[in-house]
């Protein structure tokens, strides 16, 4: 059969050959209506579909190069049996819990062909049957029509040209109410569960009958927008901004003046003035800002003894400069710190100091970073523990929520935060509201690096408004001095051209500037650099070096490289034919917070083997399985954007840029993106890319108002 089309087939369960720990991911054979006595192999998120069960299905061949033909389903619903073998086979295959083969066969003897229709509409009849008594036929009604609803509402979805997953998610978010719900707004409902958006929603409401002018289309467009505009770092969208974008998505501008006072009638949008809010987000920046204010103001009191015993403890381990004793003295001072600085400043230096004076002033001092990257080179480089903010705060995925917070504050004098400026306004306000009232907070970052990824930038906030007290380290010591990394990194924040280091020499810290001016020639230089690096400086092209780009897309993204580089660097039959292209080996990425398995945005690891469709990866040290509706929050990583690694570091970097990037190429980004190095960098890409970056200091154009709150009396 042609496996480039869909097949759509009527097929009856004989057997679940494997099912994911959680019965979301099924590998099932059956035998398809007038396809002959050959079973057919399922594949796909059948859910708990099992033996007996009949499922009409749409998919797509596909010849897997260990399990043989099978059929990757895309969508399926239930066909409820209509003869008595049918219904027995249906009943008695487990699915339905007080029912087992024998009693399923008595119910049919019994009722025949009407059994479904006596077990849901007639309960009290299954009393005739021996061995049921008023309560086992209450509770086997129970489930049938359980079980009956989540069919009718499987099909609903369905019917609407959802996909498994997304039916998945939709039934977790609202349950029985899941039809009513997508029924009465299916953009609202698009908005509340992840992965919908504003285009499939629009599909769902053509199908069930809305008109174009629908009041629900305007407010559904609007909450996308807003999200959206949240997904791109900002805290608001302006009213004309948002006006803009809804007439983009065909909506007229008359309509949106309404839609804005009814939701935020409903508490779903909050405007103040000419700014559209998230309410969340409105929240947190009001609150962020009040509470800032309130610890930049708030004196500390220390004794001037304790103070000069800790800036004692702190010099012992090491000669500080002056601009680091001062940031030291500054923490017994100030209950709001920022302490800033480039590569080579001595950032770490300073944290250590500010550990042992808290220590021997008998302050307790908290650890702690936005990445898991990042609290682990935090903890090295302050020899303390230290952990992520949402560890440190007690996220508890079952609630979704923080058990750290303002009734239940953290037990601590003074919270660290290291890499402050991928800090947004959203944790800045979970960190804030479980800070005790008497604790100070010491921000320490880079301000010249990209913003945080989530909405609203903290730091670069603060630093602006002059909100509060900063301490800058200016002076590049001189064992950084002798690094071409940190030299270049300075030249580039001056706006000059990175010098490289010389040919034939080799130091500390080694730049390589190497030219490609076509794409294909790009890409065939830098597998002959991951070459090069691995012979001259043991460097493993994987595990050691990362590869960084601007974008995703194009000849020169991130998906391209990786593709490219998997094949020179993993090559192999794919591990699952129509699916992404893990394979064992592979370096892969999270792509997105995973609360309740605890694995965050730009976690790296490696895949140890793919089975029936599951990744399994080792993902720093633990061991993590990914079934086919969780790999879209999995990358391959041989390259990846420079946003996903702030906060990260790598023995190695090679940084694609090129004028095919222009949109995206700024100091910004080629700074963070070299900083990320420690024994060696590659620039690679054409003079035209390199010096737009080096040129363009402009910023990412954020809205919010948090600076702006900052300065309000």
């Amino acid at each position: 059969m042609d496996p480039s089309r869909d097949h759509l087939l009527t097929v009856t369960i004989d057997e679940a050959l494997f099912r994911s720990p959680d019965g979301r991911f099924s590998v099932l054979r059956g035998r398809a209506d007038g396809a002959g006595p050959e079973p057919i192999v399922l594949v796909g998120e059948l859910r708990d579909s099992a033996a007996g069960e009949t499922l009409r299905v749409r998919g797509r061949y596909e010849q897997h190069p260990t399990y043989g033909r099978r059929l990757r389903v895309e969508s399926f619903s239930p066909v409820l049996p209509s003869t008595g073998l049918g219904i027995a086979r249906y009943l008695g295959s487990g699915l339905i819990e007080g029912i087992g083969p024998a009693l399923a066969q008595r119910l049919v003897d019994r009722f025949g062909d009407k059994t479904l229709d006596v077990i849901t509409t007639q309960s009290g009849r299954l009393r005739e049957v021996q061995g049921i008594g008023a309560q086992r036929a209450d509770a086997i009604a129970r489930a049938v029509r359980s079980r009956l609803a989540d069919a009718e509402q499987l099909s609903f979805l369905q019917s609407l040209g959802l996909g498994p997953a997304l039916s998945a998610r939709l039934r977790q978010r609202y349950g029985s109410e899941t039809a009513r719900v997508v029924r009465d707004d299916p953009y609202l409902a698009a908005e509340q569960v992840s992965g919908i958006g504003f285009r499939t929603a629009d599909a769902m409401a053509q199908a069930l009958g809305f008109s174009r002018d629908d009041p629900r289309r305007a407010a559904g467009a609007v909450l996308h927008l807003i999200a959206r505009a949240a997904d791109a770092g900002h805290t608001f969208l302006p009213l004309p901004e948002l006006v803009r974008q809804t007439n983009e998505l065909d909506v007229p501008e008359e309509r949106i003046a309404p839609a804005l006072a009814e939701l935020q009638a409903r508490g779903l949008l909050r405007v103040d003035g000419t700014s559209v809010y998230a309410p969340p987000l409105y929240a947190a920046e009001a609150q962020v800002a009040a509470r800032l204010k309130l610890l930049a103001r708030r004196p500390l009191a220390v004794t001037p003894e304790r103070v000069r015993r800790a800036l004692q403890a702190a010099a012992a381990g090491a000669q500080l400069a002056a601009a680091q004793a001062e940031a030291v003295a500054a923490t017994f001072e100030r209950s709001l710190l920022i302490v800033t600085g480039g590569p080579g400043t001595g950032k770490t230096t300073t944290v250590r100091a500010i550990v042992r004076a808290q220590d021997s002033a008998e302050r307790r001092i908290l650890l702690c970073a936005p990445t898991g990257r990042a609290a682990k080179r935090l903890a090295v480089a302050s020899e303390r523990e230290a952990h992520t903010i949402h560890r440190l705060l007690e996220w508890n995925p079952r609630t979704a929520s923080f058990a750290r917070n303002r009734e239940s504050p953290l037990e601590t004098d003074v919270v660290l935060v290291d890499e402050a400026s991928m800090l947004d306004v959203q944790l800045a306000h979970h960190l804030l509201d479980a800070l005790p009232p008497s604790a100070a907070l010491i921000l320490v970052g880079d301000a010249d690096q990209l913003p945080p990824i989530g909405p609203g930038p903290v730091l670069r906030e603060l630093l602006e408004s002059r909100a509060c007290h900063v301490v800058r380290l200016t002076e590049v010591f001189r064992q950084a001095e002798a690094s071409s990394i940190v030299r270049a990194a300075h030249q580039i924040l001056h706006g000059q051209r990175p010098t490289p280091s010389q040919t034939g020499t080799r130091g500390p810290g080694d730049l390589f500037i190497v030219r490609a001016d076509q794409p294909e020639a790009l890409t065939a230089r830098l597998r002959d650099a991951l070459g090069r690096m691995r012979d001259a400086y043991g460097l493993d092209p994987v595990r050691d070096v990362q590869v960084l780009t601007p974008m995703r897309r194009g000849p020169l993204g991130t998906e391209a490289l990786n593709a490219f580089l998997q094949s020179s660097f993993n090559p192999g039959p794919s591990a699952q034919a129509g699916a992404p292209a893990f394979r064992p080996g592979d370096k892969v990425m999270q792509l997105r917070n995973d609360y309740e398995r605890e694995i965050w945005n730009g976690d790296v690891g490696e895949v140890q083997r793919v089975d029936a469709g599951i990744v399994f990866v080792d993902m720093q040290g633990r061991a993590v399985s990914y079934e086919p509706e969780a790999q879209g929050a999995l990358a391959l990583a041989y390259a990846c954007t420079v946003h996903k690694v702030q906060g990260s570091e790598f023995p190695a970097v090679v940084i694609v840029l090129h004028r095919a990037h222009h949109m995206l190429l700024t100091r910004a980004l080629i700074y963070t993106a070299l900083t990320r190095a420690k024994r060696l960098a590659v620039i690679l890409g054409d003079e035209a890319g390199l010096s737009r970056a080096v040129r363009n200091a402009q910023q990412r154009a954020v809205y919010t108002r948090l600076g702006a709150r900052l300065l309000l009396d």
